[in-house]
């Protein structure tokens, strides 16, 4: 039998393998370290992990990454696996042994009979009789074989500088406060209505203390290998802030055209907008505003705006080195490249963000690419599961606007906001009726059993 080959030994390279192994497919896994550097690792073991040791939330009822960890626990996650047997103390979350995790993974693959590593890198595309690979190379893909994936998928599919602008829960915004309205009321150029934005109000006194925080604000630096990508179509907020203060209310933050809702006599001095971000409604990004603000100024700073001082992220903005592929565009439902579909990508290089997404997207890949192997039909888990929702946002469940540009999909961390709605619980067990923090996380609850139940009906129907 032919092998699947997996390019690239990182989380989801390492989860591809071991679950396409595990599934009875012989794998030949290439890692290109320690023969070939990046800018960033320090060992040349599997798995190892670069920017932080946790695995962030495990609470299963309340978050969607503690959902993510309890279906990859579900599926025989390699990673999961070594991350709860490498914990170390982090409260609520789940933060591992760098060294201990990544060289218990690295003994767990190699171990197994089905899998064979081999050093080196693969410069360019794999050779045309490899018939079944999965590409797993992450935001540092090596140059030429990023060269080589943007000349098949054509200019434009690859991001190599990632600008992006913060997501907001849409049920986190006060619409008491905030009010739909398209500018000058004209439909967008792809069909949807006159009302397709958010617009949060500011008078001159609150604008003025905006841009003084946005000044103020700390921001993180670029890294050396990184450069500055600073160009005119995506400068981050502070940066247009700092040319002049009345930049932003002439840019992203223009007024004109709107009309508020709640007090149509009163002129705003200057409007935020958010702009839907997927197709379910539930998230927004917030238009214009990629940031380099540190994590912690952005909630801070982000939530002066009128009608978000209560926003709940989804995620964070920045802008930083991320090559990734314009996904929902060049990749099937099964993670394949449609120009060519003998290659299967996973991880980061997908448009996910994070450890445990990137391992999530790498297991769901193995086991399809296993499928394929020995001709099975295996449909990916439905979008009302974390590691479904997070496929759907990869494969298809983002918009695309040509006001936004011919290039909007950005990588995201797995949310609620990517799972289809549920009727939520107006009630809870005493009768009473839910409200403000109680009926979101009410909301998440429902959320969470019903992607459990669904989750072990999809084992289910894939073991027979």
């Amino acid at each position: 039998m032919h092998p699947i080959h997996v390019i690239g030994g990182g989380l989801a390279g390492s989860e591809a393998a071991w679950q396409a192994a595990e599934a009875g497919a012989p794998v030949v896994l290439h890692e290109m370290r320690p023969l070939t550097a990046t800018a960033v690792h320090r060992t040349s073991s599997l798995a190892e992990l670069v920017c932080s040791n946790s695995f962030r939330s495990d609470d299963a009822s309340t978050n969607a990454v503690g959902v993510l960890h309890r279906e990859m626990r579900a599926l025989g996650s390699i990673i999961m696996r070594n991350a709860d047997a490498h914990q170390v103390p982090a409260g609520g979350a789940l933060a591992v042994d760098r060294d201990g995790f990544s060289e218990a993974v690295e003994r767990a693959v190699l171990s197994h009979p089905l899998v064979t590593l081999e050093r080196g890198e693969i410069a360019g595309l794999p050779p045309s009789d490899w018939d079944n690979v999965v590409i797993a190379t992450g935001p540092l893909t090596s140059a030429p074989l990023a060269e080589a994936i943007a000349g098949l998928t054509g200019e434009g599919s690859l991001a190599f500088f990632d600008a992006i602008a913060p997501i907001v829960h849409h049920d986190s915004i006060d619409m008491d406060v905030a009010w739909m309205q398209s500018r000058y009321d004209k439909e967008g150029p792809s069909g949807e209505g006159a009302a397709a934005y958010v617009n949060c109000p500011m008078t001159r006194e609150q604008y003025e203390a905006f841009v003084d925080a946005l000044l103020a604000g700390e921001k993180t630096e670029f890294r050396e290998f990184e450069g500055t990508p600073y160009f005119d179509g995506c400068l981050p907020v502070e940066v247009m802030a700092e040319r002049g203060r009345e930049t932003l209310r002439h840019g992203p933050m223009k007024p004109f055209g709107l009309t508020n809702a709640h007090e149509p006599r009163i002129k705003p001095y200057a409007v935020v907008q958010l702009r839907q971000d997927n197709a379910l409604g539930t998230l927004f990004n917030i238009v214009g505003f990629q940031t380099k603000l540190k994590y912690g100024e952005q909630s801070r700073v982000f939530r002066m705006i009128p009608g978000l001082e209560r926003a709940e992220f989804a995620r964070l903005g920045g802008i930083h080195r991320n090559t990734y592929l314009d996904s929902p565009r060049l990749l099937d439902a099964r993670l394949r490249l449609k120009a060519e579909p003998r290659l299967r990508f996973a991880g980061q290089i997908t448009g996910c963000e994070g450890y445990v997404e990137s391992a999530a997207v790498g297991l769901i890949a193995g086991r399809l690419a296993a499928a394929e192997r020995f001709g099975r039909t295996l449909e990916p888990p439905p979008p009302t599961t974390a590691i479904g929702a997070l496929m759907n946002h990869i494969t298809g469940g983002h918009i695309e606007s040509i006001e936004a540009g011919p290039r909007s999909f950005q990588p995201m961390n797995v949310n609620f906001g990517l799972f289809p709605p549920i009727v939520e619980p107006r009630a809870g067990e005493t009768g009473k009726r839910l409200r403000g923090p109680e009926r979101g996380l009410a909301r998440k609850r429902a959320l969470s059993a019903r992607a459990e139940a669904d989750l072990a009906a999809w084992i289910a129907r894939a073991a027979v």
